[in-house]
C-alpha cells in the first residue's frame, strides 16, 4: 500500500517544516508539473472511488486511464459494471473497498447518499483503516460536512472536502477546480491526486470550507442560468430568432464563460445531461438553506424557477430551463414576494 498511518504522519511532519504560514491567505497551486509530487506515489497507493453517477465515474476512470491503481464501487450495480467496461476494478463491497485503499475518494449525490455511506453499517467511517485519506467530493449541506470532519478525526482519519466547480465536460478536459476544505497537510499530500484531475486546486479554510465556497459558487450558476432562460424568452417573446440571440449573446462580455458551453445544447435542443437541472435545484436549496440571516432573494427566486421543473424535466441538463419549451416559467411574482420578503427579513 502507498501510505500507512506512519507514514502519512512522518510526511504531515515534512511538510510542516518546509511549509512558510499561509494563516489567513487561500493556498493554491494552478500550474500542472510545478509541484512535488514524491510524497504519494501513484503506482502504489491504492484508490478507493465511491459513486459513479455523471461526475464520478468520469473521475474514476481518468484516475485509472492515468495509471493510479483504482477500484470503484456504487450503491447501483449497473454503473459499477460501466466503469468496470473502462477498466476500472470493481470491489466486492464498500467495506472492503474502505479497508484496502489508502485514499478513499466520494462523489455522491446528496446529504442522504453521503450519510449512508459514511454512516451507515460496513460504512466508510466504521470500514477505513487509521490513516486511509478521505477525499469527499460532493456538494453537500455544509453541517453535515463538518459532522464529517469531526468524526473522521475522531477516528484518526485525515479528512478534505473537496468539491467540484466544473461539469462532466471540464472532467473529461481535466480544467475544473477543486475546492478544500481541511488542514494543509493533508491538502499537500494530495497534490499528485488533483494533478491528475484539475487545473487548480485552492485550500480555502478548515474543514467545511470547501462545500461552503461551492455553495457560494454555485449560487452563481443557478442565477445566472436562470437569468440566461429569462433572457432568451425576453427575446423570442420579441420576435428575435433563437440563433441570433445565441450568437449575439455568446459574444457578449454580459455572459460569463461557464454558460458558453450551454449555448449550442439550447440550440440543438439537446438536453443530455453535464449537469442535471435537479441537482442545480438541489444546491440552490442548500444555498438557502446555509445561511438563513443572509439576503439572497436572487437565489431563492431561482430555487423556485428551478424546483418548479423538477418533476418534468429534472434529469436534463440544467439548460434545459432555457428551451423554448419553458418559456412562461419565469419566477412567480409569489417566489419574488417572498425572496424580496426575505430579503426585508435579513
Amino acid at each position: 500500500m502507498g501510505l500507512s498511518f506512519r507514514d502519512f504522519h512522518h510526511f504531515i511532519r515534512a511538510v510542516a517544516e518546509r511549509s512558510p504560514s499561509h494563516a489567513g491567505k487561500v493556498k493554491w497551486t494552478s500550474l500542472k508539473g510545478q509541484t512535488d509530487t514524491t510524497m504519494m506515489n501513484i503506482s502504489k497507493t491504492q484508490l478507493g472511488f465511491l459513486g459513479l453517477g455523471l461526475m464520478g465515474s468520469r473521475l474514476s476512470s481518468r484516475l485509472h486511464a492515468n495509471g493510479w491503481q483504482v477500484q470503484a464501487w456504487n450503491r447501483s450495480p449497473r454503473k459499477d459494471e460501466q466503469t468496470a467496461s473502462q477498466g476500472v476494478a470493481r470491489a466486492a463491497s464498500l467495506a472492503s473497498l474502505c479497508a484496502t485503499s489508502d485514499v478513499i475518494l466520494s462523489c455522491l449525490a446528496n446529504d442522504e447518499a453521503v450519510q449512508q455511506v459514511y454512516f451507515g453499517p460496513s460504512g466508510v467511517l466504521e470500514s477505513a483503516r487509521p490513516g486511509s485519506i478521505l477525499l469527499e467530493m460532493s456538494t453537500i449541506s455544509w453541517e453535515l460536512s463538518r459532522e464529517l470532519h469531526r468524526e473522521a478525526t475522531r477516528r484518526r482519519l485525515p479528512m478534505l472536502d473537496l468539491p467540484i466547480a466544473g461539469s462532466t465536460p471540464a472532467v473529461e478536459a481535466e480544467t475544473i477546480t477543486l475546492l478544500a476544505g481541511g488542514d494543509q497537510a493533508t491538502f499537500e499530500a494530495c497534490t499528485p491526486i488533483f494533478e491528475t484531475l484539475a487545473r487548480q486546486w485552492f485550500l480555502v479554510g478548515p474543514g467545511g470550507s470547501g462545500v461552503k465556497m461551492k455553495l457560494v459558487v454555485n449560487l452563481l450558476l443557478g442565477v445566472g442560468m436562470a437569468a440566461i432562460a429569462e433572457a432568451l424568452s425576453l427575446g423570442r417573446h420579441l420576435d428575435l430568432p433563437q440563433s441570433v440571440l445565441l450568437d449575439v449573446l455568446s459574444h457578449s462580455a454580459a455572459v460569463a464563460p461557464a454558460f458558453l458551453g450551454k449555448f449550442p445544447k439550447i440550440g440543438n435542443g439537446d438536453y443530455s445531461p453535464e449537469f442535471p437541472l435537479r441537482l442545480m435545484s438541489k444546491d440552490l436549496k442548500l444555498v438557502s438553506n446555509a445561511a438563513p440571516s443572509a439576503a439572497t432573494p436572487l437565489a431563492a427566486a431561482a430555487e423556485r424557477l428551478f424546483a418548479a421543473r423538477v418533476d418534468s424535466i429534472g434529469d436534463l441538463d440544467l439548460s434545459a430551463l432555457a428551451s423554448e419549451s419553458s418559456d412562461g416559467m419565469a419566477p412567480s411574482a409569489t417566489a419574488a414576494q417572498d425572496g424580496n420578503a426575505a430579503s426585508r427579513a435579513s
